[in-house]
């Protein structure tokens, strides 16, 4: 860990004193939450970025789309705009954010919006809609959700837990308590039971909520129309542009594929500017021989059209995938929302 996040230490400690204090006064009501009689499923983590909020979110997209009238409520993380907004497949990252605006394009007919204010963002959705599912709102508390799926990432759980701005943490441990079901995301294939062990050992101190392990499964390659297409990568030198939390897994899964892979990393949600693309630009042109630009997803949604049709730049779209208990996942949603709505017909 860099020197300068242990000498904010002390700053750590007061930020943790912070959210304990603001977390309690939820917990007994002197802070009102407000909840709703429509279903709301909430998709949160404890740690900054990169944990699969956004494959968790479009897993339960596929799961009830066909069964409810769905939207989905983001903040819409890194736009310049404010207030609820409908996401259109027009609209740009800078007025909607990444996640969402990818959310329009890989589900057209669903309704993908955002709002800061959760609380006013399912005030207008409620009527016409029969589910909502809120990515990144676990510590929007002012909003009582009524199902609450927590994520880790597998890697966060074997290394000591400290707050911003020392460690990754926003929340305290024990906020895990609130949720409804926990899934540990990014796990290495071969999970042992030792693995799993320590995992719900650290849990269990603080939820009985049912824990779940999953990983990523990375889909075929896509240009930036979002088109399927077939390359043998394996002749290929790759610069591999990446604005994400975490863009090692995409690294480690492309290095026995390719010819070779330069990396250019930026922050995550970063909003590309034309000193950015010269950058890129001469990062291509250094590569030898046959050469493409392997994105992001997200990173794909923030790139200019210019820069889009002047450079081959192609993505890798991923998928979050049970290492086991698929079906039991599922059960439990579907039976928190059958509930719900028995409960509401009578």
């Amino acid at each position: 860990m860099p020197v300068l996040r242990w000498i904010l230490s002390p700053i750590s400690l007061i930020y943790l004193l912070i959210v304990w204090i603001r977390n309690k006064l939820y917990d007994k009501a002197i802070l009102k939450s407000k909840s709703f009689d429509i279903p709301t499923i909430v998709i949160g983590n404890l740690a900054i970025g990169g944990t699969g909020k956004t494959p968790m979110t479009e897993y339960l997209i596929r799961l009830l789309t066909s069964h409810y009238t769905l939207a989905t409520l983001s903040r819409g993380y890194g736009r310049k705009t404010s207030g609820f907004r409908y996401v259109e497949k027009t609209s740009t990252a800078l007025e909607v954010g990444d996640e969402p605006l990818q959310f329009k394009n890989k589900f057209a007919k669903l309704t993908v919006t955002v709002c800061e204010d959760r609380c006013a963002g399912v005030e207008i959705l409620r009527n016409s809609h029969q589910v909502i599912l809120l990515d990144d709102a676990y510590q929007h508390r002012r909003l009582k959700p009524g199902f609450a799926i927590l994520l880790f990432d597998f890697n966060s759980l074997f290394s000591t837990i400290i707050t911003l701005p020392t460690g990754n943490f926003r929340d305290n441990f024990s906020a895990s308590s609130r949720a409804n079901l926990i899934v540990i995301t990014k796990c290495p294939l071969r999970l042992s039971l030792s693995q799993q062990q320590q995992i719900e050992h650290r849990i269990r101190k603080h939820s009985k909520a049912p824990i779940f392990y999953s990983t990523i499964k990375y889909d075929q390659l896509k240009d930036s129309n979002h088109m399927p297409v077939a390359f043998d990568l394996s002749v290929y030198h790759i610069l591999l542009l990446t604005g994400i939390a975490n863009p090692q897994p995409l690294k480690e899964y492309l290095l026995s594929k390719v010819a070779s892979i330069k990396q250019l990393t930026f922050a995550d949600h970063h909003n590309y500017s034309e000193t950015d693309y010269i950058k890129i630009n001469s990062a291509f042109q250094n590569l030898e021989g046959n050469k493409i630009i392997i994105t992001t997803e997200k990173d794909i949604h923030r790139l200019h059209e210019e820069i889009l049709t002047t450079l081959p730049i192609y993505y890798i779209p991923i998928q979050l995938d049970f290492i086991a208990d698929k079906e039991m996942f599922d059960e439990k949603v579907l039976n928190y929302l059958f509930h719900v709505q028995s409960v509401n017909e009578h």
